[in-house]
């Protein structure tokens, strides 16, 4: 099949491609994005498709994959927002009630007062160090660094329901 062939095979599938795409995202922005993303491979990887296969099946699996892994990079960005740029961001007043203040206290607290081997990993990696800096900084082994971030994490969760 050559190029300008599987190109117009491509465009002729495109309303099934958007269809699938918004069932995927249920967002119009996003599944225009996905669709285009899905055509945009296809077209570069042409040389992979066989013929007398279903491209629409190829189409679809190569769809699931885009924004399966999409969803993986969103879900492993670390978010970083302090108090205040969610207030903004929210339209919220930007004082602090006295519950926010009593609950920010009660968490940092709760921190000070785990034990130093669990405090230490945790406090670098709520400022943003990756496990390998934690463990280069504090001369530990990463697997050691993963550990007690964990293990601070159950323990706050803990004593945080209380």
């Amino acid at each position: 099949m050559t190029a300008a062939d599987f190109q117009t095979q491509i465009v002729n599938h495109s309303d099934y491609i958007n269809g699938f795409a918004m069932k995927y995202t249920r967002n119009r922005e996003n599944a225009m994005d996905l669709a285009q993303e899905t055509i945009l491979r296809a077209f570069l990887n042409h040389e992979k498709f066989r013929t007398n296969t279903n491209l629409k099946g190829w189409l679809k699996i190569m769809m699931r994959n885009i924004f399966i892994n999409g969803v993986r990079k969103k879900s492993n960005q670390m978010i970083h927002c302090d108090s205040d740029s969610y207030r903004m961001m929210v339209g919220e007043s930007y004082e602090f009630t006295p519950i926010d203040q009593m609950m920010e206290g009660q968490i940092i607290s709760e921190i000070q007062a785990l034990n130093n081997d669990l405090r230490k990993p945790f406090e670098l990696h709520l400022e943003g160090f990756k496990y390998k800096e934690i463990a280069e900084k504090l001369e530990i082994p990463i697997g050691t660094v993963k550990s007690r971030v964990f293990q601070a994490r159950k323990k706050l969760a803990v004593q945080l329901r209380k």
